[in-house]
């Protein structure tokens, strides 16, 4: 008979810290800590086997900042390895004392146990494209960063631009026209401005690099689809891909929306019932995304389509088209009901959840 001998893995920079688990006398054991190679885990592997006439190994991590490299290299050579969703997994009590030891033989019995999700492992061209639109992200956030500190650069030396919005072409001739009257002051100023324009630069150079990956066999159609939504284009289409990978891993769009983390929690007791806000769990990146998205929904009449969103409709299938469209319409129409009686971000969040189960529809071709 086959034993099946749980391993979890504490995992980090400097060390693994590895618990092996077995129902036969349901006891912990094995516990150690090796460098961070994954050959010393198959050794230790192998040590453990030998107590056995036959046995079958099942390892697991959370999902953490090494990424996927140890899943890979574990499944390379014949080991089951799975990674788990640290939300998932039963909660930490605050007075519980918390070690990497612990840690380890915690993520051992949530194997034995199932009691845990598993993290979806993207193909290496999705991990590879999904790399780059988090490091256009990166850059987007440093630009803006950038434009803060311009401005309170200027409101520190009373410099105050009030003909209309900032970051316009009229606001940016503005700036360049500005003097400070001391020449350290002046050079600092311009400084600020040649790191605002390579900023600028780049993150324009990583946008049609993107548009570039978005033309790929493998995502041109799914692209142009998710385009047909107000507020989707192509840098959030392609990212909704990549981040989501196979849409038909889940069976209904309200678990899409849940492994976004944009359905609210519960807290209840009794007969008590108590919502929160939302759970938050799963992928930030992809919620990020469809949050920006789904602010485009409380601008602009309901049932209009404007030209650039047209233009982005066309050539798909008429029933892509008119899917899309009535998503749209609700979308808006739900956006200024929840706007009307409740708080704007409330009312985005709202449409950013629907926003998901419709692109769900879209991708599994459930638009009926």
């Amino acid at each position: 008979m086959t034993s099946i001998i749980y391993v979890g893995m504490d995992v980090h920079t400097a060390h693994y810290t590895l618990c092996c688990y077995s129902f036969e006398n349901d006891q912990l054991f094995a516990s150690t800590q090796v460098e961070p190679d994954y050959k010393n885990i198959l050794k230790y592997l192998e040590r453990i086997s030998k107590n056995y006439d036959d046995c079958h190994f099942l390892c697991g991590y959370e999902a953490g900042s090494l990424g996927y490299t140890l899943y890979h290299q574990l499944t390379e050579h014949n080991i089951d390895c799975v990674i788990l969703a640290p939300s998932t997994m039963p909660k930490t009590v605050k007075a519980e004392i918390k070690t990497d030891k612990r840690d380890a033989a915690k993520i051992a019995k949530c194997l034995a146990y199932n009691t845990y999700s598993a993290v979806y492992i993207p193909d290496a061209e999705d991990n590879a494209v999904r790399e780059y639109i988090r490091m256009r992200n990166d850059a987007k956030d440093a630009l803006k960063r950038i434009k803060q500190q311009l401005l309170s650069f200027c409101k520190r030396h009373g410099k105050h631009y009030t003909d209309g919005s900032n970051w316009t072409q009229k606001h940016i001739a503005w700036l360049n026209k500005q003097d400070f009257g001391n020449a350290i002051l002046q050079e600092t100023f311009r400084e600020q401005i040649i790191l605002y324009n390579q900023a600028c630069s780049k993150l324009e150079m990583f946008d049609k690099r993107i548009e570039e990956l978005a033309q790929q066999e493998r995502y041109a159609e799914n692209v142009k689809k998710l385009s047909c939504l107000i507020g989707v284009k192509t840098f959030t289409a392609l990212g909704m891909l990549v981040e989501t990978g196979d849409f038909n891993r889940f069976q209904k769009a309200e678990h899409y929306a849940s492994y976004l983390g944009l359905v609210p929690g519960e807290h209840s007791s009794g007969e008590s019932t108590k919502r929160t806000g939302i759970t938050k769990a799963g992928n930030s990146h992809a919620r990020k995304l469809l949050i920006e998205s789904a602010q485009c929904y409380s601008r602009g009449a309901v049932g209009s389509k404007s030209k650039t969103l047209a233009a982005r409709q066309a050539g798909n299938d008429p029933e892509v088209i008119a899917y899309a469209d009535r998503a749209n319409e609700r979308l808006k129409r739900k956006c200024y009901k929840i706007m009307f009686r409740s708080k704007r971000n409330i009312a985005v969040t709202a449409v950013a959840r629907e926003l998901a189960c419709f692109m769900w529809g879209m991708m599994t071709g459930k638009t009926a």
